[in-house]
């Protein structure tokens, strides 16, 4: 019996042991926790303290198990064993109990700590769609953002709420932005998770960084263009879309050239497998006009097999990419232009604008386009701000085209209410009027005169080339502004104007030669002469004049019978000068009339222009060509305009027929005759 108390008292002993050792000390738990170790690891889940464990409780238990054995012998060895394999048996399912429960209770807790993630996440960016302004987003993420994803997008969130803004609010958040200490934080975390993030997040990062306005040569955009080296292959279609799209706004560097070069030989891979025009045309702006001719046909046939699927806000980007790729292919541009008519009514004003830019830069010729723009202009025109009107009308001169009711009803615009007029909007208005040689009916003296009193008030401070350009547009209209020709022809203002090394010199020669010659055959005073005043005239026949030179001759059937390459006073020039009777039956040798003063001599001469001296679609003369017309009328010839380039297509028989028809015929001044800005 007292065997018996003794081993029960060691057991207790036993038993209190094993309890210390398996309980966790307070100090053991606070280190763990202070070192982010995470939850107390029960040590019964160690292998080794498990085995050491069931041989202590074995041996110790192994007496007082025996004990408690009513039927079986202390000291038989076969019952023995039984029960050390049965206290064994029983220990071991109670530790495997005891590991399952921990390893249940520790799969719980990471289901939970997943389940607060995501709630978390989910809180992120439900806060993160709410925010209004950049400094709101930099705030949430210095307050909640834990994950690179949240930083990415944080930093896209913050570019497209930038993006919105007109350019001084955008000068003013930007200002905030850089300001604000969460963005260098935000920097910081990305420059140090580059390598890590996504390739939506890689290329969307640098986007948005970049278009905040970030320094390019700034370690941040340097990295992230590094990294994109490094994940170039690794990228999707609509990621190299995007990225695309940010090198195109970037100025060439070591990083950016190379990154342009690997993209290029990734999209000459891929092109045949890219299904969508808006990656289309983010590549073509980003190869741009460096690009080889056989990529930029790859992308335009690439183009054409999805142009079924072209959208209108699809169709003004591509016009600007094949600007940016400095590639005029018709075919593309004439489905664009039907997808702009078919939306023309629900684009905005700088689309507009853009897509008649993107035309002149592409010398690209679409009256239908034009009309239906100008049309659409002109039908709402109270919509229209009188600024967006004017370069409405810029765009359209740089055309070519003249849209004459929009500038009836501007010229009304303007008579009513010239004080809107800055110098800057008064040169516009000037050059266009002018070069498309147009003149408000019904209005014409009413309107020179509001032009030439706004310029008058400008006259104290402007400078000597505005000046001359607003005096050349006044003078191609017939114009004469007297005041402003007074200042301008001053001896100082004209050597300022021609002074040496000024690269527009020549240019300035012509303006002015224009402006005298105005000055003397637009004045009043001034009276026709009795004969022509040729001061000079050559044999010899340009490449382009030849087929109209054996026209003439096979007609007239002698080379004295007409003159070639006439110049005239004011550096005007005549291609063909032939002299005729009064009645027009019969044409005269040009020797046997040189020093002839009878006013019934007919002079007639012929001008052959390009297409390009008319206004587009028209037979109406451009501004140069119409004072040109108007000051030989005064030096007293007939002017005859052909267009060189319906004459060239004309076959030789149709040419000389064509010709003959205008010499003798008095109503046969085909184009000439149709200028009705004669205003004089």
């Amino acid at each position: 019996m007292n065997n018996k108390i003794s081993y029960l008292l060691k057991t207790v002993r036993c038993m209190h042991r094993c309890n210390s050792l398996l309980a966790p000390s307070s100090s053991t738990t606070v280190r763990a926790h202070t070192l982010g170790t995470g939850r107390y690891k029960d040590p019964v889940e160690n292998a080794n303290f498990r085995k050491k464990f069931l041989n202590i409780f074995r041996c110790l238990h192994e007496p007082f198990l025996r004990s408690l054995s009513q039927k079986t012998d202390v000291f038989s060895t076969g019952a023995k064993i039984q029960m050390e394999k049965s206290t064994e048996a029983w220990v071991s399912e109670q530790a495997s109990q005891s590991s399952l429960k921990l390893q249940k209770l520790e799969d719980d807790s990471g289901n939970v700590e997943a389940k607060q993630g995501a709630d978390h996440t989910e809180q992120f960016f439900h806060s993160l769609q709410k925010c209004t302004c950049p400094c709101d987003v930099l705030d949430l993420a210095s307050e909640s953002a834990i994950s690179t994803k949240h930083f990415t997008n944080c930093l896209t969130t913050v570019w497209r709420l930038l993006k919105n803004l007109s350019e001084d609010q955008q000068r003013y958040e930007k200002r905030l932005i850089f300001e604000h200490p969460a963005f260098v934080q935000l920097c910081r975390r990305l420059l140090r998770d580059s390598r890590r993030m996504t390739r939506g997040d890689l290329v969307f990062s640098l986007h948005a960084v970049v278009n905040v306005g970030i320094p390019q040569n700034t370690l941040l955009v340097q990295t992230l263009l590094r990294v994109c080296q490094e994940k170039l292959n690794q990228l999707d279609n609509r990621c190299v879309s995007v990225l695309a799209s940010t090198l195109a706004g970037l100025d060439k560097d070591k990083n950016v050239s190379a990154l342009q070069a690997g993209l290029r030989l990734l999209v000459e891979q891929r092109i045949p497998d890219i299904r969508d025009i808006f990656i289309l045309q983010n590549l073509m702006r980003c190869l741009g006009k460096d690009a080889p001719v056989f990529l930029k046909k790859k992308l335009e046939m690439a183009v054409l097999k999805e142009i079924d699927h072209l959208t209108f806000p699809n169709a003004h980007r591509v016009f600007l990419a094949l600007v940016a790729m400095n590639y005029c292919s018709v075919p593309i541009l004439n489905a664009c232009s039907e997808k702009i008519l078919e939306n023309i009514h629900d684009a905005p004003f700088r689309q507009l604008i853009l897509i008649l830019e993107a035309c002149h830069n592409l010398q690209y010729r679409n009256v239908k386009l034009f009309s239906a723009v100008a049309n659409y202009v002109t039908s709402t025109v109270c919509l229209w701000d009188k600024r967006q009107i004017i370069l409405f009308l810029s765009a359209f001169e740089m055309l070519g085209f003249q849209p004459s009711e929009l500038m009836d009803i501007f010229a009304e615009k303007v008579t009513e209410d010239p004080e809107f007029l800055n110098l800057k909007y008064l040169l516009i208005i000037l050059r266009v009027y002018s070069r498309l040689n147009y003149i408000s009916r019904g209005q014409k003296h009413l309107f020179f005169e509001t032009l030439h009193s706004c310029l008058n008030k400008y006259l104290p401070h402007i400078s000597n080339t505005e000046l001359l350009k607003a005096v050349y547009s006044l003078c191609i209209l017939g114009y004469l502004p007297h005041l402003a020709l007074d200042q301008l022809l001053q001896k100082d203002n004209l050597d300022e104007l021609l002074q040496s090394g000024d690269p527009y010199k020549e240019q300035k020669e012509r303006m002015l030669q224009c402006v005298k010659a105005c000055v003397e055959l637009d004045s009043p005073s001034f009276t026709k002469p009795a004969f022509g005043l040729a001061e000079d005239f050559s044999s010899l026949v340009s490449l382009n004049l030849r087929k109209a030179h054996k026209a003439l001759l096979e007609l007239l059937g002698d080379e004295n019978m007409f003159r070639q390459n006439v110049q005239l006073p004011h550096k005007y020039h005549i291609d063909f000068e032939i002299r005729m009777d009064s009645e027009r039956k019969k044409v005269l040798p040009v020797t046997a009339t040189d020093d002839h003063t009878d006013t019934s001599v007919e002079r007639l001469a012929f001008l052959f222009v390009p297409l390009s001296a008319f206004c587009l679609g028209t037979t109406h003369p451009q501004g140069k060509l119409a004072v040109k017309k108007r000051h030989l009328n005064k030096l007293g010839y007939h002017v005859i305009v052909v267009m060189n380039k319906k004459f060239q297509e004309m076959t030789n028989e149709d040419a000389v027929e064509f010709l003959k028809g205008k010499i003798y015929s008095r109503n046969a001044f085909p184009f000439s005759e149709v200028n009705a800005q004669n205003h004089n």
